[in-house]
């Protein structure tokens, strides 16, 4: 066991209109994900899901176990989906080693027990997204290159939201027990990652928004439809989006962001749309 992960407890939507900036940002916002030398893990009891980062700089990095799961070792009870958002780096999992280049996505099953993160030989160095979900059975690691998932591109520059979706661990692509997982890129001269919003009312969703310039922002609209709020996220900073609240947002600059899911099922269309006609 290694030392114990933050916990972030579910909240109900009827919380939201009494919680100030700094509150909704402790519950909803995690602005450590990379830290050097180090894994950095997130627990929300919304769904079991954990997520963080993983960033070896120059060391390899074990996933060990961690109190809050109560598991031996990471993946007894779990599965992982990992994109690397940094420079090129490997994963090694259980003795087989997995080259991940920038924007490669990594999934691991439940029962493998030794995973261990390190850099390759790009100067950059990497920098591993986690996002992990309880699992009832096993599936195959399996790894997927940029481009090589499902490609969906969506949008219309004339609503500043042309972007190029890429599915990867879904139910048509590799295969998990509730992962659902991929990589979206604006195109440039777009901001806007959602329109119209929407909601998941049978699942969890967080967004980990990346490739953002240092000094620009993402305006990230959460809540709901008739009481919103809105977060102002940097770089290589996650959102946690429960069930009952919407998450769309718009940039002062064009930037990516990896989209992870996990609860009831794992279709990719199961959700109920949120007008901007009806967000107040």
């Amino acid at each position: 066991m290694t030392a114990s992960i933050p916990q972030r407890y579910a909240t109900h939507p009827e919380q939201i209109p009494g919680m100030d900036t700094a509150q909704l940002r402790e519950r909803f916002l995690i602005d450590d994900v990379f830290v050097a030398g180090e894994v950095r893990l997130t627990y929300t009891h919304h769904d079991r899901i954990v997520l963080g980062g993983a960033v070896p700089a120059g060391s390899p990095l074990p996933l060990t176990g961690y109190p809050e799961i109560r598991s031996e070792y990471f993946l007894e009870h779990r599965e992982l989906g990992i994109v690397n958002v940094g420079g090129a780096g490997t994963v090694t999992a259980d003795g087989e080693v997995y080259e991940l280049v920038t924007g490669a996505c990594l999934y691991l099953g439940r029962g493998i027990r030794d995973v261990v993160f390190a850099d390759g030989a790009d100067a950059a160095g990497a920098q591993f997204y986690l996002f992990s979900a309880p699992a009832h059975t096993a599936y195959p690691a399996a790894l997927v290159s940029p481009g090589e998932g499902t490609v969906r591109e969506l949008g219309d520059q004339l609503t500043s939201n042309r972007r190029t979706l890429n599915q990867y661990i879904h139910e048509n692509g590799v295969k998990s027990c509730q992962i659902v997982m991929g990589v979206t890129q604006l195109h440039p001269g777009s901001m806007w990652n959602t329109m119209p919003a929407h909601t998941h009312d049978r699942r969890t969703e967080c967004y980990l928004y990346f490739d953002l310039p240092d000094e620009a922002r993402v305006v990230h609209l959460m809540g709901e439809r008739e009481e919103t709020r809105h977060l102002i996220v940097g770089d290589r900073q996650a959102i946690i989006s429960p069930s009952w609240s919407l998450h769309s947002g718009v940039g002062t600059a064009a930037y990516s962001f990896v989209w992870a899911m996990a609860g009831e099922n794992q279709s990719f269309d199961d959700m109920d749309a949120a007008p901007i006609t009806d967000l107040r």
